[in-house]
């Protein structure tokens, strides 16, 4: 071994994994990093038009992406979220304030275009494993 942590790709199945070459999640040690995940419904593979539903879609995406990772959504230590449009703030910090109010992790808003237009949200986080 070389010395660096063991490096573990996470998937969590969807179509775009493969397609788009990307993982949506790396282990690295005590550190996971799970990508931009955006608000589709993967049971249906619907992307709501609420942006709160879209929010909703993320954080349980990245929930469940981390548990499968071996962390916690408490472990969060950054996180951004990218939004399409600056009217939208208010309401995504409604629901995200419900997951992250007291775990408090560092963040980042962008205001940018999504790659596909339905796409309203996009939220990506660093968790790290307390030693």
């Amino acid at each position: 071994m070389n010395g660096k942590p063991p490096r573990r790709l996470v998937s969590t199945e969807s179509p775009f994994e493969k397609q788009a070459g990307y993982s949506r999640a790396i282990v690295s040690g005590d550190f996971c990093f799970v990508s931009g995940t955006t608000g589709y419904d993967y049971t249906t593979m619907q992307m709501p038009d609420s942006v709160e539903d879209q929010t909703r879609n993320a954080l349980a995406t990245i929930k469940q992406t981390l548990e499968q990772a071996g962390f916690a959504i408490s472990d969060v230590v950054r996180v951004q979220y990218t939004l399409t449009d600056a009217g939208l703030v208010e309401r995504v910090f409604a629901v995200v304030g419900e997951t992250f109010g007291e775990i408090r992790p560092a963040a980042t808003m962008v205001i940018a275009g999504l790659i596909k237009p339905e796409m309203k949200v996009e939220i990506e986080v660093t968790a790290h494993r307390p030693s």
